[in-house]
């Protein structure tokens, strides 16, 4: 664990001190990767990397001690992989999740992203890419890869996966306000701005999310936004 506090260039403009940075927690079994995403972070004067954690059981304890705003996610690492330690985390609500993912092992993508991860994104990625979902997926938004989108949505429409069993019949069952919120999680709109788009209240927001995944058999705003994306592709 280590203090972030030097800084590099900064991609996000300048930036008082005392403002709100966001807190980063790295997780990767490769040393390797970690000091390049460390580096990647650094870059940015709006954001700081609070601790490593080179397996998932790690890095569930570090998240319930330090609540890291944002969690950089492996999937593939001993002793406790990325899904289960995102499972868990995200169940307690200690932090957003944003796996950084190869995307070699469907199992592993598809259980993170039932697990409740915020996003997915390409190891390969460029810096600034990986700087921007962090703020995205720290807004409270979902952040998917291109790659990682198709292939998630082709296995979507695979026999028995729930959420391209009989889709029309399901999105019938929504009221009219329940596709409004619909369509705007398929833009990855925060519960904020939802609200703010169609005139209603953030907890009335809340209650149409709710809905709308229960009726769909989704188990996530992620999911909710790939429906969306077969839906107009």
């Amino acid at each position: 664990m280590s203090d972030s506090s030097r800084l590099g260039p900064c991609d996000s403009g300048p930036m008082e001190s005392s403002e709100r940075r966001i807190a980063v927690l790295l997780v990767d079994d490769h040393a390797a990767i970690r000091l390049g995403m460390r580096m990647v972070v650094d870059t940015a004067m709006d954001m700081s990397v609070v601790g490593e954690a080179g397996d998932g059981a790690t890095a569930i304890t570090m998240a319930r001690a330090l609540v890291p705003d944002v969690i950089l996610m492996d999937l593939r690492m001993p002793v406790l992989d990325g899904v289960k330690a995102t499972e868990t985390i995200c169940a307690e609500g200690l932090s957003k999740v944003l796996v950084l993912t190869t995307f070699d092992h469907d199992s592993y993508l598809f259980g993170a992203l039932r697990a409740g991860a915020a996003g997915f994104l390409l190891k390969s990625a460029e810096p600034a890419g990986i700087t921007d979902a962090i703020r995205r997926v720290d807004a409270g938004q979902q952040v998917i890869a291109p790659e990682v989108t198709a292939r998630i949505v082709a296995a979507a429409l695979t026999p028995g996966n729930r959420t391209s069993q009989h889709p029309a019949p399901e999105l019938d069952t929504l009221t009219a306000r329940e596709r409004d919120v619909f369509e705007a999680l398929g833009k990855g709109l925060t519960n904020y701005s939802i609200g703010r788009q169609l005139g209603i209240s953030e907890a009335t927001v809340k209650t149409h999310v709710s809905r709308v995944l229960a009726k769909l058999g989704l188990e996530s705003r992620v999911q909710a936004a790939l429906l969306q994306h077969h839906r107009h592709n």
